[in-house]
């Protein structure tokens, strides 16, 4: 008995660049200043964007929550306790030999229910990055 799987449609650059519209189009209204950055199944970075008036840092931290949301499969959001000093994950390395960013602002993205990517955002308080995040990824159709 043989078993076909179905094709997901990968995430594209398309989509990549719409995420990125969305979630600063979300920080806009909320007059912050963010960087954005999408990775795809592979963790290969789509697209990134940095508003002039975001902090240089805010750059790298969006794309590091990002990899971390793609990592784990998880909201960043919802890992924090996990890294805190004690934390299941406080001391999870990288490929990068660098600690994972585990701060608020990086979601997962899902195509019927198989992982595709993660998008990443930077620049905000924690909160606000996870909800201009998820904004992106509830974008995504």
């Amino acid at each position: 008995m043989s078993t076909t799987a179905t094709a997901v449609a990968p995430l594209t650059i398309q989509d990549a660049e719409a995420l990125v519209a969305a979630a600063r189009s979300a920080a806009e209204a909320a007059g912050v200043a963010v960087a954005v950055s999408v990775v795809d199944a592979g963790g290969h970075l789509l697209a990134f964007r940095r508003d002039d008036r975001a902090v240089l840092i805010a750059g790298e931290t969006s794309t590091r929550k990002a990899f971390t949301a793609l990592q784990l499969d998880a909201p960043t959001a919802e890992l924090v306790d996990a890294v805190k000093p004690g934390g299941l994950f406080h001391t999870l390395p990288t490929a990068l030999d660098r600690p994972l960013l585990f701060i608020a602002g990086g979601v997962p993205l899902h195509r019927d229910g198989r992982l595709i990517g993660a998008v990443g955002v930077g620049g905000g308080a924690p909160e606000q990055d996870h909800g201009f995040a998820s904004a992106a990824v509830d974008s995504l159709v």
